[in-house]
């Protein structure tokens, strides 16, 4: 399978969701589903890296499927609201950089 840009991630789901899925759920139930997802998500990580034990309805859960529903989601969102995930992503690089560029560096709790 061929690298996918975020673009062309968006495009991708614009598409399955005009055709498979038929149309988009509300903005505010596709922020109810993402919360869903970020759920699952975090539940998977509590058990794989925390303390707690995998119960019978984790079983066959993968991390990399989990983060790919939130993303999915997240997608959807930013579709929905016309939001540019490429050039948002780009955005957040430069302010982070710019506020964040020498702190870290200079933060004794990450030396």
């Amino acid at each position: 399978m061929n690298d996918i840009t975020i673009r062309q991630a968006q495009q991708d789901v614009d598409q399955w969701i005009k055709t498979v899925g038929v149309k988009y759920f509300s903005e505010l139930t596709n922020l109810g589903i993402l919360m869903e997802e970020v759920g699952e998500l975090s539940r998977l990580m509590v058990r794989q890296y925390g303390e707690q034990s995998f119960k019978e309805s984790d079983k066959g859960k993968e991390l990399s499927d989990e983060m790919a529903d939130v993303l999915w989601v997240l997608i959807c969102l930013a579709n929905q609201t016309g939001v540019d995930l490429t050039t948002a992503l780009q955005k957040n690089f430069e302010k982070k950089n710019i506020r964040d560029g020498e702190r870290h560096k200079n933060n004794d709790k990450l030396k």
